[in-house]
């Protein structure tokens, strides 16, 4: 089998698209899409920001929701990924987004994304923020037996190497099961 070296690149499957929600100083919803995060502890977000709107309104406020990319929201997840606030100051009202604040934390809540992490800021340095994750909520619709099910969520990836987004596919296998087989 040979192989295709590509460089150092940004390619990594599949890659989460996450609607970061803040309020500015208004108490003015805002949204953005970040698709360079990941879990990183227990209780823990990491996600890579440039300087943005959000960034300015994570100082203010120390807190941030993130919502799941789902495929029935491609299109105002997309939106609010090219469009400035600073710009387009009715960016999240475009989208089409209704916001709610959290119970937990300092940020809204978008009702037409299912699932969402609420989180404080831990810390924001060289671009990486960092989140202490204080709740994770999700609509009745996307629950089966009470978890949260990905069929029902129907999230969205980034697919960096043809900028596109992508759905998820079906179940291949059972974590901390399979590879007992091994044993």
């Amino acid at each position: 089998m040979s192989r295709v070296n590509f460089g150092a690149q940004h390619f990594l499957y599949p890659m989460p698209v996450l609607i970061i929600g803040t309020y500015d100083e208004n108490g003015k919803p805002n949204a953005m899409n970040a698709a360079w995060g990941s879990i990183t502890d227990d209780h823990e977000i990491s996600i890579s920001l440039g300087k943005h709107k959000t960034t300015q309104n994570l100082a203010l406020t120390g807190a941030f929701s993130v919502s799941i990319g789902t495929e029935d929201t491609v299109v105002a997840c997309d939106y609010v990924g090219i469009v400035s606030a600073e710009k387009e100051p009715n960016k999240f009202e475009k989208a089409g987004f209704h916001a709610r604040k959290s119970d937990f934390v300092n940020a809204p809540l978008i009702d037409e994304l299912p699932m969402a992490l609420e989180c404080r800021v831990k810390k924001f340095e060289d671009g990486i923020l960092v989140g202490e994750i204080v709740n994770v909520s999700a609509d009745e619709r996307i629950l089966t037996d009470g978890k949260i099910d990905p069929k029902k969520l129907k999230p969205i990836t980034y697919d960096t190497v043809h900028k596109a987004y992508l759905g998820l596919g079906s179940k291949v296998g059972n974590a901390y099961r399979d590879g007992l087989q091994l044993k």
